[in-house]
């Protein structure tokens, strides 16, 4: 796994007002995307997504009766290939880390699979067909 993070995934309540801060109030360039409810912000060496909070922990596979003690947080690392989202998952598995989401095809056309660090952070391990995050 390259020591890198691709994107910072903030789980919000309310996205309109949550993108409103980000790109008017804070200034941070907003970039569109089609095909599903999320924000991007391009930061240096990184991006910044905002995302509802209960489509986020859908999406990592976390149950209902769970959600109560997720953070809404979410960190993304990037890999140039469905190959490699496989390899640093089981890698991450190997290291100690509990495999939450295997890597699956997902919606926005890319492949991506979700682990639990060793204190309880999730990461998404992700593939992008349409953006070198790498």
């Amino acid at each position: 796994m390259k020591p890198k993070i691709s994107i910072i995934t903030l789980g919000v309540d309310d996205l309109e007002r949550a993108t409103h801060f980000y790109a008017d109030g804070l200034g941070l360039p907003k970039h569109d995307f089609e095909g599903g409810k999320i924000s991007f912000f391009s930061l240096q060496g990184t991006w910044l997504a905002l995302y509802p909070r209960d489509e986020l922990a859908k999406d990592i596979g976390l149950a209902v009766s769970t959600q109560a003690g997720f953070s809404g947080i979410a960190l993304a690392h990037n890999v140039a290939s469905k190959a490699e989202v496989d390899a640093v998952l089981d890698q991450a598995v190997s290291a100690g880390a509990r495999l939450i989401k295997p890597a699956v095809e997902v919606f926005w056309g890319g492949y991506s699979g979700y682990f639990q660090d060793t204190e309880g952070h999730y990461w998404e391990v992700a593939y992008n067909p349409h953006q070198d995050l790498t």
